[in-house]
């Protein structure tokens, strides 16, 4: 039985769906000849509505197709799709992470800190640290504690400032800057990104080994990975990090330090050096030989940078009432990636512009003037270069919005 219905196309360029106006000709069509011709062809009729109808139906089983077809593309794909796609590559999706937050310790000089340490916010979440630390001269030393609870939980500045067991030594503690909110489960922008990256886990010797490696840890919100083949010190990114001559540079945020200077040690090349305070000894025991040969394994902890935004828009008096606590919303939402885009990373360059769809997304009558940001408060600026020893960070209560 032939039909005078137009099919998808396939072709070199993708798959093509016909027009529902076609697609209803074709129907009308088909009837006309069923029926032995002469049939009224109104939409009106009740040849016409069943025709309306008929060609809903294509129309939307049309897109169905077409959606699975693009779900094959990696830039597209989404959900169980995406993850079919990952285990190609022998990647999973990361499970949910806890927020992460630096905090500054403040006791005894020589009191050590041990990993897994306990503290506290002023919400009652749960912090571990997740390297051991011993107070410096000064009396202070930062650590990186990463909240229980996964998810995207707000830590403000100052909220870390309880110890949940004492600690010999130990006197107080507070974050300076707002925590790198956690995520819930990797959102598809994320999963992309480590696909892409991941191509290289199965090589050794290369950046690209090592930053999927260390992506691949559990509890890792981001990594940046570069190196200095020559043989002098090169400063590198915007503020000018001293990376070592003949060496690999590794800057990672969360995860266990056991787990991140394995990743590091296994893809890394012979006898390079290392750069960062950020210390673990490894043991490897794959040779079997006692004494177990050691490994320092060094990377950089990176300092969080708060980020400031100053959003203007036309005062409208049709507005919502909350439109500025929506406006903080949207741009928090772009800056952790949970509005499906890039969110903003180690060493990267941050651009307002990247913001403007979701302040617009907020409420049909948004007139933006202008989106600065920053990394002090009162930004005049539209960019902002992010350092490769910097984990940028944002706080609501560092977005201004002001209706003009």
């Amino acid at each position: 039985m032939t039909t005078s219905v137009p099919s998808i196309v396939f072709s070199p360029t993708g798959a093509a769906a016909p027009a529902e106006s076609a697609i209803l000709a074709g129907v009308l069509t088909d009837m006309n000849a069923a029926f032995g011709g002469g049939m009224s062809t109104s939409l009106s009729s009740p040849q016409g509505q069943i025709a309306q109808s008929l060609t809903a139906i294509v129309g939307d089983k049309n897109s169905e197709v077409l959606e699975i077809v693009n779900q094959i593309n990696p830039d597209i794909a989404s959900g169980r799709w995406q993850d079919a796609i990952g285990r190609i590559y022998f990647i999973d999706r990361i499970a949910a992470s806890g927020t992460l937050v630096t905090a500054t310790c403040i006791g005894l000089v020589g009191t050590v800190i041990p990993a897994a340490t306990l503290a506290q916010d002023t919400s009652g979440y749960q912090y571990a640290s997740l390297n051991s630390a011993t107070i410096g001269a000064g009396g202070t030393v930062d650590i990186d504690f990463q909240c229980l609870t996964t998810g995207p939980i707000g830590c403000p500045i100052g909220a870390l400032n309880i110890i949940y067991k004492g600690i010999v030594g130990w006197d107080s503690l507070s974050n300076a800057a707002a925590g790198t909110p956690g995520v819930n489960v990797e959102s598809r922008s994320d999963f992309e990104f480590r696909r892409k990256n991941s191509v290289g886990i199965n090589s050794l010797n290369s950046i690209q080994a090592v930053r999927a490696a260390v992506l691949s840890v559990v509890d890792v919100l981001d990594a940046y990975v570069d190196d200095n083949s020559t043989n002098a010190i090169v400063n590198k990114g915007s503020t000018s990090f001293p990376m070592a001559a003949n060496s690999i540079y590794v800057a990672v945020a969360g995860g266990a330090a056991a787990d991140v200077a394995y990743a590091i040690w296994s893809k890394k090349s012979l006898g390079c050096q290392y750069n960062g305070s950020t210390t673990y000894t490894y043991t490897d025991t794959s040779g079997g030989v006692i004494p177990y040969p050691t490994y320092v394994i060094n990377w950089v902890t990176p300092a969080a940078l708060p980020v400031y935004f100053a959003v203007s828009i036309t005062n409208n008096p049709v507005l919502p009432s909350n439109i500025a606590t929506l406006i903080k919303q949207a741009i928090v939402d772009a800056f952790n990636g949970v509005d499906g885009g890039t969110r903003a990373r180690i060493g990267s360059t941050l651009v307002s512009g990247r913001y403007y769809a979701g302040v617009n997304a907020t409420d049909t009558n948004v007139e933006i003037l202008s989106i600065f940001l920053g990394p002090a408060a009162s930004p005049t600026g539209t960019s902002l270069a992010v350092g490769i020893d910097q984990r940028p960070t944002l706080d609501s209560a560092n977005i201004a919005v002001t209706l003009v």
